[in-house]
């Protein structure tokens, strides 16, 4: 079952790599307490990912926050040393915070997985972006298969508005 507004955000474990190492991040507790835009991404460094989707939350960050936003979390299908490398590649850091879900656990508990064999990727996120406050979904833009338009950070600001 796909998440819909008004639901809970599921709990998880993403991983992100700190000044520590891996850090399991608890979803359910992270997200208490504050207004978060969370996007997803199918992989880091593909096309689209790094040209446009990750690029466009890095340009308007301060503007998304400026909208009472606590943080905006980029999540995808890799593991957690492959979204440390990115967000170095993309200089993102202190703008987007970019989260690994190394297993599509997360992902899948939203109910948004597709199946990327056939392009040798495995269980991939579709691109999505949403508005979580308080560990609720107040927003939720899922895309169709190779689309980006309502998941983009010009639209996240509008939905904020």
């Amino acid at each position: 079952m796909t998440i819909e507004v008004g639901n809970t955000i599921p709990t998880a474990t993403l991983k992100y790599i700190g000044a520590g190492g891996v850090t399991n991040i608890e979803v359910s507790k992270h997200f208490s307490n504050k207004k978060i835009v969370v996007f997803s991404v199918p992989g880091a460094f593909t096309p689209t990912c790094s040209a446009k989707h990750l690029p466009g939350f890095v340009e308007y960050s301060a503007d998304i926050l400026s909208k009472g936003v606590d943080e905006i979390i980029c999540i995808s299908v890799n593991d957690p040393f492959v979204m440390n490398a990115w967000e170095k590649d993309q200089n993102s850091k202190g703008k987007v915070t970019l989260l690994a879900d190394g297993n599509g656990e997360f992902t899948e508990a939203l109910g948004l997985t597709f199946d990327g064999s056939g392009f040798g990727l495995g269980k991939r996120s579709k691109r999505f972006a949403m508005i979580v406050e308080n560990g609720t979904v107040s927003h939720l833009a899922i895309e169709e298969a190779g689309a980006f338009e309502i998941s983009s950070a010009e639209s996240i600001l509008k939905a904020l508005d």
